[in-house]
């Protein structure tokens, strides 16, 4: 079962978790819309401006199945250990960052969910309407919470780019709050709350 909702202490203003487990497919996220929030089960990966580099623009393959996965904007802490890693803090950068590479990175990959902080822009809007994935906001200022979230950290690829640029491959049981601001059906929440935001202004200035 992909999508499952669980019932549990009272947060974040829900008491019943959405929790779509990974990979997915076009039906998992099909009924999803901005302002939705959700939880993440499964494997999540993270890769921001190198990686999208590297994949769109060099054209090099990702080291890793993004297909129905979820990619996370973020450059994380970690600590390596004898047995492994220790992930010290995990919190979004600004996914717009991004925007001229992930239609392209979407379409190359196959990947469902992106993860970061702030909106994006119209070309990843169109990408996520044609290709059937989402866009999702992780709350800033919870580095810490994230790196709670996370069980085990699987595997690490092109470490040469850096610990906050490359590709950390991590298990979660339920990452989240993430807040849905691009969905499917081409519909941008920022974009949305900006004419909003905009057109009111205007009706300020013009009565004063």
């Amino acid at each position: 079962m992909a999508v499952r909702l669980v019932r549990g202490k009272k947060n974040w203003g829900i008491d019943v978790k959405k929790v779509i487990n990974l990979p997915l497919c076009d039906d998992d996220i099909r009924d999803l819309h901005t302002g939705d929030i959700i939880y993440l089960c499964g494997i999540l990966v993270t890769g921001r401006d190198e990686v999208y580099h590297r994949i769109v623009e060099d054209g090099l393959p990702c080291p890793v199945d993004l297909q129905g996965g979820a990619n996370y904007h973020a450059g994380p802490i970690v600590r390596e250990k004898t047995d492994g890693w220790e992930l010290v803090s995990i919190g979004p950068t600004s996914s717009v960052r991004m925007e001229k590479w992930a239609a392209d990175f979407i379409k190359k990959t196959g990947v469902k969910v992106m993860i970061g902080k702030g909106g994006m822009g119209e070309k990843t809007t169109a990408a996520c309407r044609e290709y059937g994935a989402i866009h999702c906001v992780y709350p800033g200022g919870c580095a810490v919470l994230g790196a709670s979230q996370i069980e085990k950290i699987e595997g690490v690829f092109w470490p040469e780019l850096t610990m906050a640029e490359c590709l950390w491959v991590m298990r979660t049981n339920e990452f989240g709050p993430l807040i849905v601001s691009i969905d499917t059906h081409g519909n941008n929440l920022f974009a949305e709350n900006s004419k909003i935001y905009t057109s009111r202004r205007k009706e300020y200035m013009e009565e004063k």
